[in-house]
């Protein structure tokens, strides 16, 4: 499959948010080094994993010519946990790190997640800055100031809203990665694409995948003027929830199964069942509805579920986060562009739904 993409961006964008500003490729560095001086930090951290420390360490170190200690953590979400934070917290501790240090997080959702968690907690809040290597990350984690880590295998279960003191998007970390690393990336952008509108045909329309600056900065300026409405999700913000009622619980039971799942990998199955259930409770247009199944399943491999694996996650979705009264509300679709939150949805529905997907 081809991936076209433009890594370039001709025209550098500054996208504000309520608190922070998001800067691009080397406006971004320039900023930051400016925030370094004009703070006078007492020592700066650059959390990294093995992966992101192999290959995006140095051209940041070529970007950011300040003195940094490194602190590393293994890659994967099965590590975004309270371990990995008190090893994390113990050596910010050894290193002496005070309240006007910095953490810089360079890495995919897990390090900006997990990072941004033990910035905020760490001596009751210290600044940190994303700088997302992923397009994952680039378009959704480090976006709209939610922190946090796994309990068990129950995602995001802790956490905080916190916002970074800015966010630099370098696409040429882009180049690093695999094409399963951009196909999950993807599936953010695609989400965003049906909940707006915005960008769907062309998406959902083209043979292959797609992403460019232009995309990138849709996508990165859709979730930031949701989160400048709705930072705390009592609102319009549950509509990027779409598709992830079921893909965190696909996500959470596939973490400890050998064959786990990616992000976006997990959203796709969930946006397809989703798109069904919707169909069913809400109306949605049944060729839509095949559209994107045929779409995602392009990009995204099928995934065998027996009975049995649905039920362990039907149980999974009792943990989701948007639920009330320990009832699981959902984020459906009565069209492309047209959102509806809050739905109460059968169990049955749901087994209907991963029969659909098997299809």
């Amino acid at each position: 499959m081809l991936l076209i993409c433009n890594l370039i961006f001709n025209q550098m964008k500054i996208i504000s948010t309520n608190t922070y500003e998001i800067r691009f490729e080397d406006d971004g560095y320039s900023h930051l080094i400016e925030q370094v001086k004009s703070k006078s930090y007492t020592k700066i951290f650059v959390l990294v994993d093995e992966n992101t420390k192999q290959y995006c360490l140095n051209p940041f170190k070529k970007k950011f010519s300040v003195n940094f200690e490194i602190l590393e953590i293994e890659s994967g979400e099965i590590n975004k946990n309270i371990n990995t934070c008190l090893g994390i917290w113990n050596d910010l501790t050894h290193n002496r790190a005070d309240r006007n240090c910095l953490i810089i997080n360079l890495g995919g959702g897990v390090i900006t997640d997990m990072g941004g968690f033990i910035a905020s907690t760490y001596k009751r809040g210290v600044d940190f800055v994303n700088i997302p290597t992923t397009l994952l990350s680039m378009v959704d984690a480090s976006i709209g100031s939610k922190t946090g880590i796994n309990l068990n295998s129950i995602k995001n279960q802790i956490g905080l809203f916190s916002d970074p003191s800015m966010v630099v998007i370098d696409t040429n970390y882009l180049k690093t990665l695999s094409k399963r690393e951009i196909n999950s990336g993807y599936s953010e952008i695609f989400k965003h694409s049906v909940i707006s509108s915005v960008m769907y045909k062309e998406l959902v329309q083209n043979s292959s995948l797609i992403y460019n600056e232009n995309i990138i900065a849709n996508s990165i300026e859709l979730k930031n003027k949701i989160v400048n409405e709705d930072k705390f999700e009592i609102g319009i913000r549950k509509y990027l929830n779409f598709g992830h009622t079921l893909g965190h619980a696909v996500e959470s039971f596939c973490l400890n199964k050998e064959n786990k799942l990616l992000h976006g990998e997990a959203i796709a199955i969930g946006m397809i069942c989703e798109s069904f259930i919707s169909s069913k409770i809400l109306g949605f247009n049944t060729e839509r509805l095949n559209e994107i199944k045929k779409h995602l399943l392009k990009l995204f491999s099928k995934i065998n579920f027996s009975e049995n694996d649905v039920y362990e996650i039907n149980n999974l979705i009792k943990f989701d986060k948007k639920n009330h009264l320990n009832n699981p509300k959902f984020v459906l679709i009565e069209d492309i562009g047209k959102v509806k939150t809050d739905v109460d949805v059968d169990e049955n529905l749901i087994f209907e739904s991963f029969k659909y997907y098997a299809q």
